[in-house]
Formats: C-alpha cells, sequence, structure tokens
C-alpha cells in the first residue's frame, strides 16, 4: 500500500515537473511565435525595483539599423549557429584560464539571451544558465531566426526601466523605433552590456567611441549577409 502511494506521488510529481518545463514553455512559445509579447519577468523584477517598466511592443516596426548593429555588436553568428556560438564560448573559456582572477566573459548569443528574457529574471547563477540553455534549445526549435531576434528587440532592458526598441527610442531620442538612424542604433547597441550604467542619450567617451565602431559593423553586416536570415 506504501509502495503504491509512493508511486502515485512520484507520478503526479513527474507529470507536474512535465507541465512546468516542457508543455508549458512550449505552449508560450507557439502562443508568442504569432501574437505581442505582453511583458518579462525581468519588468516585473524593474517594477519591484522600483525602476519602473516602460514598455510598448513595436513588432517589425524597428529600423532595419539597429537589427544589423545589434548582429554587428552582440552575436556576429546569429544567422548560422543553432542558438549557441561554441567558437565565442571556447575564447571565452580559454580567456577565463590565462586570467582566472577575470570574470568569465560572456558569450551569450541572442537566442540565450532572448530566451533568458523570456522565461527567467536577472540573477540565477549556474541553475539559472541551466535552464536558460534547455530553453534556448526548444526557442531555436519552435521559432524561425527572424522572430527571435525581433522579440530580442522588443523586449531587451535599455536602462532606467526602458523595455524594448520602441521605449528606448521615445526615452532616449524623442522618436520611434522605427525611426532610428544609424548613429542612435550604435548608441543604443553600444550600452546594452550595462545600460543602467551608460548613457545612450549623452553617451560618455566610452560609448561614443564604441558606437562608431558599431556604425562600422552594422555595414560589414549588410556587406557579409550576416543578417540574411533576418531580411
Amino acid at each position: 500500500m506504501k509502495k503504491a502511494k509512493r508511486g502515485g506521488w512520484l507520478g503526479r510529481l513527474v507529470l507536474i515537473l512535465f507541465v512546468i518545463f516542457v508543455l508549458a514553455p512550449a505552449a508560450l512559445l507557439l502562443v508568442f511565435r504569432f501574437l505581442p509579447i505582453p511583458g518579462t519577468p525581468q519588468m516585473l523584477w524593474s517594477l519591484a525595483e522600483g525602476k519602473g517598466a516602460h514598455y510598448s511592443w513595436a513588432g517589425e516596426a524597428i529600423a532595419p539599423v539597429l537589427a544589423r548593429t545589434v548582429i554587428g555588436s552582440e552575436d556576429q553568428n546569429f544567422c548560422s549557429h543553432h542558438g549557441f556560438d561554441w567558437d565565442e564560448i571556447d575564447k571565452a573559456v580559454s580567456a577565463h584560464e590565462r586570467h582566472p582572477a577575470k570574470a568569465l566573459r560572456g558569450a551569450s548569443t541572442i537566442s540565450q539571451q532572448t530566451a533568458r528574457t523570456l522565461f527567467l529574471g536577472y540573477r540565477g547563477g549556474w541553475l539559472r544558465k541551466g535552464m536558460e540553455t534547455y530553453l534556448t534549445v526548444m526557442l531555436e526549435g519552435l521559432w524561425p531566426k527572424k522572430r527571435i531576434l525581433e522579440a530580442y528587440l522588443n523586449l531587451v532592458d535599455w536602462g532606467h526601466g526602458n523595455f524594448g526598441a520602441e521605449a528606448a527610442a521615445r526615452a532616449y531620442f524623442h522618436t520611434s523605433a522605427a525611426a532610428l538612424t544609424g548613429n542612435q542604433a550604435a548608441r543604443l547597441a553600444a550600452v546594452l552590456p550595462d545600460p543602467d550604467k551608460w548613457s545612450a542619450a549623452a553617451p560618455g567617451p566610452y560609448v561614443a567611441g564604441r558606437a562608431r565602431i558599431l556604425v562600422g559593423q552594422a555595414g560589414v553586416v549588410s556587406r557579409d549577409g550576416l543578417n540574411a536570415c533576418v531580411k
């Protein structure tokens, strides 16, 4: 009798875990492949911290130059990998082995960052990284690259409670995401590693210099067809 009860409890637990970690994420990804995404856990966290959460879904109505610039800045192999850039991961690990005192440099792809933004929060350590890996595989399997990048640009934290390209464009440049210039796109991409610390609206020397480099990288992305999967 006790074994039967134990077996029933374990069966229910397995079913619950299957729903939470497989069915629910898959269902949400299938729905939001086509519909606007209403918000993210990071937006809720920003509200809880008192930063606010300014957000407006722009869909595809974002200047293409921002997509080219972000690919050039964040993930130049976006169109050729399947969620993970193993060359960048190897470089990050090698750099950490040479300089173990330094923090492990980021090697997250746009796909990984999108999965993290959709389902996870800012913090979490290795457990969050494991969940992010699993969700990235699911995201790449259920969404085309164009939708992944579109969601990323519409949801990413651009600092000071501004989420997505539309909110960032309005807050920092008093324009729409569709009307962003190449220089404005470069300044937005330049602050992405730490958008609360750096300013896209009034860039300091580092952001201004980084933005100039990214203007050139956006041209390389276009020239070499690194954005072919999202045209």
